[in-house]
């Protein structure tokens, strides 16, 4: 039987200054002052509208993203945490993130956010080197980036992240490894380090540039992960290291097929309600425009995950953890039995990618290196 899982909150900013040629995601470049007011005012007001999803639980973590989120003051910032803890409850230890663009005037901020209630800053970082960032449509510099991670060092943080992308166009692996260093010197608790991939409708999906090949990206991988553990970090999830217990709890949650609110312009949630088997994903409206109007309706559509597609959907998001899948855990926030999707796996097993015990699943390495693969052959069943 299905069971109420953790519960978080994502909340969506939707403003950037400039939109990146990479960017597919809901984001939009600012033309004018950003009206804080009225959007933390219509945040909260969505999320009354979701009070009911709640179900007498308390939230775990709350990731504000965008967009440029740190477009926002500290003030409205603490406004809009005020808001929704007068709302739910928090548990003692909840984590609370936010993200940011490392420009000077944001990164001055941070003891500010903090002061509001963020316990976690990820800062944008995505390369300290002129020319890439140029590239990736950057409006920040290397020296940006730098007093950016050491301000959120010296902010009073609990945590802070250092987000960077490999795989950029004519990288090397130099290029690649340089980028690594200079994140590892700075320190940061957790470190997001993910390849560019060209997404349709983007400026780069319209104009694809040129990446480095895969021999290259291979052996960037390979180098830039053996950097990291040298240096105490741990490989907790496909894109993700931390140092021991600084790992995302809030994206860990995401992992674990967890329930979480969204709110704000295009904000996703996903909804476990056990006495009615079912689980629902939700959307909002994606258009700022069309979230303030005083007439809206905030949920812009919102549908149910059926048996059918239960598994599928957990372990997509469960496989990108390197911890085993219990069995148990998988019945609890899916309501299927553990022995119900074993035919889906039987190629999986013959070629390596997965094991078990009677208790749980294991990704192997190979199965990790090819993870596509491995979820394809589950969607194919």
């Amino acid at each position: 039987m299905l069971q109420l899982p953790p519960l978080s909150l994502y909340i969506h900013i939707p403003w950037c200054v400039q939109k990146c040629p990479y960017c597919d995601f809901n984001s939009h470049a600012l033309k004018q002052n950003v009206p804080e007011t009225d959007y933390v005012a219509a945040l909260l007001a969505d999320l009354d509208a979701d009070l009911g999803y709640v179900q007498n639980r308390q939230l775990q973590s709350i990731f504000i993203g965008g967009g440029t989120p740190s477009l926002f003051s500290a003030n409205a910032i603490k406004d809009l945490l005020q808001g929704v803890a007068a709302r739910i409850p928090f548990a003692s230890d909840i984590e609370i993130t936010l993200e940011a663009n490392p420009g000077t005037v944001e990164a001055g901020r941070f003891a500010g956010y903090q002061q509001a209630g963020v316990t976690r800053i990820s800062i944008g970082v995505q390369s300290f080197q002129p020319e890439k960032l140029q590239k990736l449509g950057r409006i920040h510099d290397p020296l940006q980036a730098v007093a950016a991670g050491l301000q959120a060092k010296q902010a009073g943080l609990r945590s802070f992240n250092i987000d960077l992308m490999h795989g950029l166009p004519e990288q090397s692996i130099s290029d690649a490894l340089y980028d690594l260093k200079q994140a590892i010197e700075i320190a940061p608790p957790h470190l997001s380090w993910y390849q560019l991939t060209i997404e349709p409708n983007t400026a780069f999906g319209s104009r694809p540039p040129v990446l480095p090949e895969d021999e290259t990206l291979w052996d960037i991988q390979e180098q830039g992960h053996q950097l990291l553990l040298d240096a105490g970090y741990q490989q907790y999830e496909i894109s993700a290291y931390a140092k021991p217990g600084f790992e995302c709890r809030h994206n860990l949650n995401y992992w674990q097929f967890g329930d979480y609110l969204g709110i704000g312009c295009g904000a996703h949630g996903k909804i476990t309600l056990p006495q009615e088997n079912r689980i629902i994903r939700t959307a909002k409206v994606k258009h700022p425009k069309g979230y303030l109007d005083p007439e809206r309706a905030f949920l812009d559509q919102s549908w149910d995950v059926e048996n059918d597609d239960r598994p599928f959907e957990y372990f997509m998001n469960r496989m990108r953890l390197f911890q085993p899948v219990p069995k148990a855990e998988f019945t609890l926030r899916t309501g299927l039995k553990a022995e119900s999707v074993e035919p889906m796996f039987a190629k999986a097993y013959d070629q390596g990618l997965l094991q078990q015990t009677t208790t749980k699943w294991q990704v192997t390495e190979l199965g990790h290196r090819y993870l596509n693969s491995l979820l394809t052959m589950l969607m194919e069943e």
